[in-house]
């Protein structure tokens, strides 16, 4: 097999791993908000059931629950599982995953900012919408960028994950090369996307945080 080859069949996989990337995000983020305020209601059963969907997700391995998400519709429900069901499954145990720590995330920048902006806010006749939306948020975004992009990077490389149930990310390209050729310059490659990923992914994100650095001297 020549090297043009390998590198082909590679960049297949890594574009599942990108899909799998930028719908994990597209679903998990705006979750996690809303999973962190119901983390933080009131309502005291509310509140219950959102800590402990936080303490399940985060508690569990996301291969664990990748495989129940999968196997689920077929024990559970007699579904019969279809082609598209195990790229699904992942989508859906990622998602489900990473929102729950996106929302400790949120939640904890949230948290972090001073009552007396929100007395302020209410002083200049702001709504609690407008408080959050025009106050907290900005301040909130620019706290919780160093600890979401951790998770960022995390999310690359867990996406090696959904080899476990058969869907062909880059890892198993990468794994199905190393079988078929005995070399191991597939794994030497495939490392190679995943480190040039993460730190593009780095780069962004450190110019996101300097722009948001407004007391920077």
């Amino acid at each position: 097999m020549t090297l043009a080859t390998m590198l082909g069949m590679l960049g297949e996989g890594f574009i599942m791993t990108l899909k799998i990337f930028a719908l994990t995000l597209l679903g998990s983020m705006p979750l996690g908000i809303l999973i962190a305020l119901g983390r933080m209601s009131k309502i005291k059963p509310v509140q219950f059931i959102f800590q402990a969907y936080i303490s399940i997700m985060r508690g569990t391995p996301l291969m664990l629950q990748m495989f129940a998400i999968y196997f689920a519709p077929y024990y559970v429900f007699g579904i019969e599982l279809s082609p598209s069901s195990k790229f699904n499954a992942t989508i859906v145990a990622f998602i489900l995953n990473y929102a729950a720590y996106f929302a400790e995330i949120y939640r904890g920048g949230i948290q972090s900012i001073p009552r007396g902006q929100y007395e302020a806010a209410s002083v200049l006749g702001y709504s609690s919408v407008q408080t959050f939306m025009k106050i907290v948020l900005p301040q909130v975004f620019k706290r919780i960028l160093p600890a979401t992009c951790n998770e960022i990077v995390t999310l690359v490389k867990d996406t090696s994950l959904a080899f476990s149930i058969g869907v062909a990310e880059m890892f198993s390209s990468a794994k199905a090369l190393v079988a078929s050729q005995v070399t191991m310059t597939p794994f030497l490659f495939a490392a190679a996307f995943y480190w040039v990923f993460c730190l593009l992914i780095e780069i962004v994100m450190g110019k996101i945080e300097k722009k948001l650095d407004y007391y920077h001297d």
